[in-house]
């Protein structure tokens, strides 16, 4: 049994037009006081999860596959650390363009 995927590419600069349901419906909720909005399934942010809070945890980018011409030196060291050389590469160039935005 094959599996099929459909594939929706959404341009965010051009959303469809809402229709007259949608707005109303927008407008109903703009419409109520924030007194009536339940916010009990939401718990409260307290002190402690902000001490522990991690900034991007969840966040994973994207790929792009490219050609980067290395030295080969520089390229058998990074294999010589074993699987992932690529990785590290990665890794070794985020570290850098972070550091150069914090300057």
């Amino acid at each position: 049994m094959s599996k099929k995927f459909v594939r929706h590419d959404l341009d965010l600069a051009a959303l469809p037009p809402l229709t007259e349901e949608q707005k109303a419906e927008l407008a109903a909720l703009a419409a109520r006081p924030e007194s009536e909005i339940d916010h009990s399934d939401i718990p409260s942010l307290t002190e402690q999860f902000w001490k522990n809070a991690v900034r991007g945890r969840f966040y994973k980018p994207t790929k792009t596959s490219t050609t980067v011409r290395i030295d080969t030196d520089v390229l058998a060291w990074l294999k010589s650390q074993g699987k992932g050389y690529q990785s590290r590469i990665n890794a070794i160039l985020r570290r850098e363009m972070l550091a150069s935005l914090k300057r």
